[in-house]
């Protein structure tokens, strides 16, 4: 039987202490404290998330992180750029009758004095410098290929930023979604690597009703880039009936096929990779459960997506 709904608003914790004390009370109480890591700017996606946590047996207590983590963007991508609308992601949580709090801090990291050349010649947004935050976590195997190829610090920053957070919020079961699929495997590894003693849920992608897959970036579509974007799930479909209707398809013509699609619709692929679900290793044939995962750019917007296929070896 799940947790009676929170009366009001969440409560909008942004010290640390604070939040990993919040954290031990609700346990104490005899709750189940369950954690949605996000960036903000929420949609539909995250809200499903919420939804899951909310459904976690027993009395439960929902925290939802707002932080966008600096350590995973290269000082070239979009971090001054990303999405945010605080406010308008309380009145969201608000409304789902679900989130007991929200951990919003003003920053996650001890900050170092950085000149502008270091900063121009750093390999994130975080840079250290002098005193500042020299500690990373590195799956070193599962961050490397499909989006850890094009963005060779973005899995270290994740592993170190949720780290961090189950170190604060200190959770029992932490909700992921399986869009950002590397992320959700790169997590499931790091926690059993590391024996953190917190429950990892897979949340299956959430799209829009045309198929594109619900992302805080979609907003920076322009309408014809947008319509342009929904190529990748309507391939990823194309290659998923392909596979099943036609036992040991090869992945590389499969991969050949979503490129065209996506190259004839205006997008510039970064990546199409067929790998095994859980290692993520490249297969050459589809012969066992797989993912196919996409990622290619609409204008100046990263799209990543991915559809599994459970083909029985």
């Amino acid at each position: 039987m799940a947790a009676a709904a929170p009366a009001g608003e969440p409560e909008v914790i942004r010290d640390k202490a604070a939040m990993r004390a919040w954290s031990r009370r609700q346990r104490a109480e005899g709750k189940t404290v369950v954690l949605v890591p996000t960036m903000g700017f929420l949609h539909e996606g995250h809200l499903s998330l919420v939804s899951a946590a909310a459904a976690v047996p027993g009395p439960v207590a929902v925290v939802v992180s707002i932080y966008v983590n600096p350590s995973q963007f290269a000082p070239t991508e979009d971090l001054a750029t990303y999405p945010s609308d605080l406010a308008g992601d309380l009145r969201k949580l608000a409304s789902t009758g679900a989130v007991h709090a929200v951990f919003n801090p003003p920053d996650l990291y001890h900050r170092g004095a950085v000149s502008a050349r270091r900063a121009a010649e750093a390999p994130s947004c975080l840079d250290a410098g002098g005193d500042g935050h020299e500690t990373w976590i590195r799956v070193e195997r599962l961050e490397k290929g499909l989006c850890g190829a094009s963005r060779p610090v973005f899995f270290r920053g994740v592993a170190t930023v949720v780290a961090k957070l189950f170190n604060v919020v200190e959770p029992d079961v932490a909700m992921f979604g399986k869009k950002d699929y590397q992320q959700w495997r790169l997590i499931c590894r790091m926690v059993r690597d590391l024996d953190f003693a917190v429950e990892i849920v897979g949340s299956e992608i959430v799209r829009e009703a045309d198929g594109l897959a619900m992302s805080s970036r979609n907003v920076r579509l322009s309408p014809e880039e947008r319509e342009k974007a929904l190529s990748i799930s309507r391939s990823l479909v194309n290659a998923r009936t392909a596979a099943l209707n036609n036992s040991n398809s090869a992945s590389e013509h499969i991969k050949d096929q979503i490129v065209q699609t996506l190259t004839e619709a205006g997008g510039r692929v970064d990546y199409v990779e067929t790998v095994e679900q859980e290692s993520l290793v490249p297969v050459e044939t589809i012969d066992r459960p797989v993912v196919i995962c996409v990622a290619a750019w609409f204008g100046k917007v990263r799209l990543i997506d991915n559809i599994e296929i459970h083909i029985q070896s």
